[in-house]
């Protein structure tokens, strides 16, 4: 069904929304570098083949970091992709920590930013120690909210510092991350970590960033429930109630509810297909170089890339059936190479 927006929007209008020419110069793009082998099939078919990727959202995979945070829809689709890959890390019960789920993130996307991972993983732990286990659901949200919302977060922690410390929160500096490039977000320093700041004054300067932000935000409907329903909260009380409202799912339809994640029955099928024998051997070459270096400096511990290996020996089982059932035309993908975690 056409959608009412769509009449009152004028045609360029409408193509920056849904970011049209992003993908256009992408397709491009990857057909100038593969046309040799697109020669062979005709570049009619690598149009069709480009954007039914792009409506499935299989078109991140593998993708250099700069292309999956591009546009909404693209971290939409890797917040997806991440889910359905990693769901039997969950499944099993697994804990993982930050440096290890950023392992699983750089299996998707080899170039993806350790800074992230930890920034997602101290709403989890409430800025503690970043090396502690968490669960994959706790994980997950958490990340969503952190790579989905980035820019907005970076407004937020600037806010939240100018409350607690008194200045005026009115002449926030929106960030931009159209280079793929996210500065350092130190973490407020809380004069009063236990009381925050005051939720009515904290709601009044978020709404008034969400107005003028031309960057994704969360519903504005979600950000007031979660601050009415409090007098005083500190930044990473706000971000984890943010993780955890069923509203941010719904809002972005990447993720299933918390009851549901662990369920995938498609999935599921084309898994019992598979004529796996024994256990799968996770390839080290997948790994970021220096993660195997550490990590296989652990393993005589009893940790390490072993380890791993155990806690996420079905992953390839979950890579291939992911892409039997997309029946995913990857176009011109790079293998996964080196490159530089809730309970």
């Amino acid at each position: 069904m056409l959608n009412a927006d769509r009449l009152s929007q004028s045609g360029l209008e409408y193509l920056a929304q849904r970011h049209v020419l992003t993908y256009m110069e992408d397709a491009v793009n990857q057909l100038l570098e593969s046309r040799e082998d697109i020669s062979q099939y005709g570049i009619a078919r690598f149009f069709t083949e480009y954007f039914n990727s792009v409506q499935q959202g299989t078109h991140i995979l593998f993708r250099e970091f700069s292309f999956v945070q591009a546009t909404p829809h693209n971290r939409a689709s890797f917040l997806r992709t991440f889910w359905r890959c990693f769901r039997t890390v969950g499944k099993n019960g697994d804990l993982l920590t930050a440096k290890e789920y950023h392992c699983l993130l750089q299996l998707l996307c080899p170039d993806f930013p350790m800074e992230l991972t930890q920034k997602a993983a101290r709403i989890v732990l409430m800025d503690d120690a970043v090396d502690c286990l968490m669960s994959f659901s706790d994980f997950l949200f958490a990340f969503q909210i952190q790579f989905y919302y980035s820019e907005f977060l970076e407004s937020v922690a600037v806010i939240y510092q100018d409350l607690l410390t008194g200045k005026n929160p009115n002449t926030v500096i929106v960030p931009t991350s159209s280079s793929g490039q996210h500065r350092s977000r130190q973490a407020p320093s809380e004069c009063s970590p236990l009381d925050g700041v005051e939720a009515t004054a904290f709601y009044q300067c978020l709404e008034s960033l969400c107005d003028r932000s031309k960057y994704s935000c969360p519903p504005s409907a979600v950000v007031k429930e979660v601050l009415s329903s409090v007098q005083r909260l500190t930044f990473y009380g706000f971000l984890m109630a943010l993780a955890k409202h069923h509203g941010i799912n719904r809002a972005l339809g990447a993720l299933p509810d918390k009851a549901d994640l662990l369920l995938d029955p498609l999935m599921d099928q084309e898994l019992e297909k598979l004529p796996w024998q024994g256990k799968v051997k996770l390839k080290e070459q997948w790994l970021p170089a220096r993660e195997v270096q550490s990590l296989n400096s652990e393993a005589a511990g009893g940790s390490g890339i072993h380890g791993l290996t155990t806690k996420i020996v079905r992953m390839e089982e979950v890579f291939s059936s992911m892409l039997m059932y997309q029946n995913a035309f990857l176009v011109a993908p790079s293998a996964p190479h080196s490159h530089n975690s809730n309970r």
